[in-house]
């Protein structure tokens, strides 16, 4: 791809901040594929901030809310997400602990009761195991999983 000048690269990442929320390094990597200079993506991201088109608690706030409440994702595979968009942990752990409990174990509960009246096992234990990866994989803990497993929270999955 040809490169593009300051100018421009500053009027299309102010343009992709404007419709929806992005952090710092996805924005950077777009810049990077632009074969934007270092110099010119430093000045382009200061002016961005300082002008509130990024704003990196924000878009975590808003990734959260979203992976959570739309895809059904637990805790460690957003975590593990926005880790990979290079947002502090601290940000992260911030966000995260804004998520109700009682909401988190009712999303997970909502998925098992889905999930049970798919597969086939021919075990109990067969079964749990399935449903026990299959949690894993959205990202929920293990220690939330057997909660949900173990205790009458699961008792209506039976039926």
């Amino acid at each position: 791809m040809r490169e593009i000048s300051e100018d421009e690269a500053w009027y299309r990442v102010s343009a992709m901040c404007s419709l929806s929320e992005h952090c710092l390094s996805e924005i950077s990597d777009k810049m990077d594929k632009w074969a934007v200079s270092k110099d010119a993506q430093f000045r382009i991201l200061k002016k961005l901030i300082e002008e509130k088109y990024i704003d990196e608690e924000r878009y975590c706030k808003s990734f959260v809310h979203d992976k959570f409440v739309y895809n059904k994702w637990g805790k460690m595979k957003i975590t593990k997400e926005l880790r990979s968009k290079k947002i502090s942990l601290q940000c992260i752990e911030s966000q995260l602990s804004k998520i109700d409990e009682s909401e988190y174990l009712n999303v997970l509960k909502s998925l098992l009761q889905a999930k049970k009246k798919t597969i086939r096992g021919k075990s109990e234990y067969e079964i749990n195991g399935k449903l026990i990866r299959f949690a894993l994989g959205r990202g929920f803990e293990i220690d939330v999983i057997r909660l949900c497993l173990n205790t009458e929270i699961y008792e209506g999955i039976d039926s």
